[in-house]
């Protein structure tokens, strides 16, 4: 799947799927503010039909999404064919994943006092395992995961402006996160960085209050034995992958940043790394997770 449109006149648009609760709905509005054609509750077989309408009376040929979720019963399958049908016909297509966690999720559906579509006569639980299992290789081909877990409806239409709100870029857009490794991995991260082999400003009892956008803690962390060869490194590293997914179609990256508490270490790399990616003409988001945690 490819990101661009081909100059076939046929449109290329962005499918948006994911976990019951997870947020689809709020990334559905989101598009729909920045203006984009939105269908809610497609069922994959009528993407085509939604191309072709979309082509005959000239939707802007990035601005058209479908929201896709799991209630279709051959959903993997019936999403599959729809993709590989557009692709052979011309349509250039993105599909977005919203995910959250089980425990997010259960707290979710309790909230708003909704049972899980997939739950029957089932515990919660249930259904959300199940939905997991059916969307599996949909997450696995998504050209972008985002894990919804920890953002509120404000932080992920702001994300969803992000990757989709402003001028048409070519090439990968990269999202940097710092994180924590005590708070887990971050489920979304296409690539993960430990920071760890740097000395910890925690011990250090004049930086443990601050984090890694204050002065003096970067300063330490840069100054430490391998950070700049590290840095140095990775750039180059990283600029091999990203163009490797720019040929291979794939629009979007998450590059994951990890120390212990996510506070110091890989919040000053992050941000260097976030901006060595930008010299190189990259179009980078810096964010840090876990900042503020503790």
């Amino acid at each position: 799947m490819t990101d661009t449109n081909d100059g076939t006149g046929e449109p290329g648009f962005v499918i948006v799927t994911g976990m019951s609760g997870a947020g689809r709905s709020t990334a559905a509005k989101a598009l729909e503010d920045l203006g984009w054609f939105v269908i809610d509750n497609l069922p994959p077989g009528l993407l085509f039909s939604l191309a072709e309408e979309a082509g005959r009376v000239k939707l802007a040929a990035d601005h058209v999404a479908a929201v896709v979720d799991v209630r279709s019963l051959a959903f993997t399958t019936d999403l599959n064919a729809a993709i590989e049908e557009l692709d052979g016909r011309g349509v250039e297509v993105r599909v977005v994943f919203l995910e959250a966690s089980d425990d997010e999720l259960v707290r979710r559906f309790e909230n708003v006092r909704r049972p899980h579509p997939l739950q029957g006569e089932n515990r919660l639980v249930d259904g959300i395992d199940r939905e997991r299992g059916i969307l599996r290789e949909v997450r696995a081909n998504a050209d972008l995961v985002i894990d919804t877990s920890k953002l509120n409806v404000h932080e992920l239409r702001k994300k969803i402006v992000s990757f989709f709100g402003g001028e048409d870029r070519p090439g990968l857009k990269v999202n940097v996160v710092s994180f924590g490794y005590k708070y887990g991995l971050p489920v979304d991260a296409d690539l993960v960085v430990d920071c760890r082999f740097l000395p910890n400003p925690h011990w250090v009892p004049e930086l443990r209050p601050m984090n890694g956008l204050d002065v003096p803690v970067r300063e330490y962390v840069l100054s430490q034995p391998g950070a700049k060869e590290f840095l140095d490194g990775y750039e180059e590293v990283f600029g091999v992958v990203a163009a490797g997914y720019t040929r291979e179609g794939k629009g979007y990256a998450t590059l994951a940043v990890g120390c212990t508490g996510g506070k110091h270490r890989s919040v000053a790399m992050s941000e260097q790394l976030g901006a060595r990616l930008r010299e190189r003409g990259m179009d980078v988001q810096v964010s840090h997770r876990d900042v503020g945690r503790e």
